[in-house]
């Protein structure tokens, strides 16, 4: 089990149903957590580490506000016409400040808990080869900080762990063509102080193929 802080200026976390209103989430969902991850190892094939578990907490309360944006939609041609754009109200979340833990106990290739360590912990940068800024969440929410983190620090997170009866769904991988493919972890935002059970973190996962 690792754990990592992260610091992000500004994000949204966009709620999947979210149309004309981009709601966000209070945190980012597992999915886009996993996103990020491969990001800062500069691994480009998102199934490289199917089977790790991770999740997100928060150690702070976000200043949540309100923008109008333009919004690129893909409904008419040609591509750059105006009926793929449309302003919309956007929320957007402001000092966020998260934790991060990741378990590969349960991969069957290279661990991608160890490759983060070689990143965060022992900064073995040679290897990494990334594309463009460290985001969370869209392109332009850019990163500030990534560091070690251990509860050893005194500090209690608002953590997302599995609960089979809990009140709140975030995707663990997102179908980025229709959405049938898309799996989602139920569960709980709960206050912790200490290192979670691996088996409380979401697994990333694809839904298997229809037989």
């Amino acid at each position: 089990m690792l754990g990592i802080r992260v610091s992000v200026p500004v994000a949204c976390f966009r709620k999947g149903m979210a149309r004309e209103y981009l709601e966000t989430e209070i945190l980012p969902p597992p999915s886009t957590c996993y996103g990020f991850l491969l990001s800062l190892v500069g691994e480009t094939d998102r199934r490289a580490h199917i089977g790790a578990r991770v999740t997100a907490g928060l150690l702070n309360q976000p200043d949540l506000s309100v923008v109008l944006r333009t919004v690129w939609r893909v409904k008419s041609k040609p591509l750059g016409s105006s009926g793929n754009t449309r302003p919309d109200y956007q929320q957007l979340l402001s000092n966020i400040q998260l934790t991060m833990w990741i378990d590969s106990s349960e991969e069957s290739g290279a661990s991608l808990e160890n490759r983060i360590r070689d990143v965060v912990v022992h900064r073995r940068y040679n290897d990494i080869r990334r594309f463009g800024g460290l985001s969370l969440g869209e392109s332009t929410h850019l990163v500030d900080e990534v560091s070690p983190f251990s509860p050893n620090e005194g500090l209690t997170s608002r953590t997302f762990l599995l609960d089979e009866k809990g009140k709140m769904t975030l995707p663990v991988w997102v179908d980025h063509v229709g959405s049938s493919g898309t799996s989602f972890a139920v569960g709980n935002i709960t206050a912790l102080s200490v290192v979670p059970d691996s088996h409380q973190l979401p697994r990333i996962s694809p839904v298997p193929p229809s037989l």
